[in-house]
């Protein structure tokens, strides 16, 4: 017997909170429901889930700290934010803090469940087991895929599981340019049709550049081809 993908819903809203436990127990998700910050961080770090779909704005405690506890003890559990707020400065603290993606309020029911099956489907661990990045001048890099850190010297990096995600990617397909629509595809599991609006590639290279690079802002390992797409270089 499959077991069904267990889904925490931490919202705090009655309505919107009750229709997302219909709309996700329709289409054949176990799901739990909180309606504040610290019970539903409580359910996370107690139990086990194949998502968290998790507001901002709650009570108790807000989104952002809950995000933030979890993956101070978990590094892989996937994780969507909602949120009514669509401030660059928002959305760009809720991914920094470890969420795969966000859903900006109001939204469409069927983007979130597809959103929602895709973020699930992605949670495999990369194949490749370590990765090497070099560059001359510069001390060397080693990831390790499987256990989500590396080495820069005797600096310990640490990453998500949709950081290294990216990293596996790029790295599997280092002789050429990979476009953002790509990684939203490959990384993220949308489907190629999925007409969506969101930053979560950018945001996500931005906070790899900060982890993997000497100087973020003239990177050597993680480029940008302009009108092309990322590449990964130094292997």
């Amino acid at each position: 017997m499959t077991t069904k993908p267990h889904i925490l819903v931490v919202e705090d809203e009655p309505a919107i909170r009750t229709g997302l436990v219909d709309v996700l127990t329709f289409h054949g998700y176990d799901v739990t429901s909180a309606q504040d910050g610290i019970s539903g961080l409580e359910h996370a770090l107690t139990g086990r889930f194949d998502l968290i779909l998790l507001d901002i704005m709650l009570p108790g405690m807000n989104g952002f700290d809950v995000c933030n506890a979890i993956r101070e003890i978990d590094k892989e559990q996937p994780i969507i934010i909602l949120t009514a707020k669509v401030s660059d400065e928002d959305i760009v603290r809720g991914l920094r803090l470890g969420a795969d993606d966000y859903v900006a309020k109001p939204f469409s029911v069927e983007q979130l469940v597809l959103r929602i099956a895709a973020v699930i489907r992605r949670t495999q661990t990369p194949e490749v087991e370590e990765i090497v990045l070099t560059a001359k001048g510069h001390l060397d890099v080693v990831i390790d895929t499987r256990n989500l850190n590396g080495k820069r010297g005797n600096e310990t990096i640490h990453f998500t599981r949709r950081e290294m995600g990216i990293i596996a990617y790029l790295n599997a397909h280092g002789k050429r340019p990979v476009s953002r629509d790509e990684l939203l595809t490959e990384v993220w599991g949308y489907a190629k049709n999925l007409d969506i609006e969101t930053r979560t590639v950018d945001i996500h290279i931005a906070k790899l550049r900060r982890k993997l690079e000497p100087d973020s802002k003239n990177p050597v390992h993680l480029i940008t081809v302009r009108g092309a797409g990322y590449r990964l270089l130094g292997r």
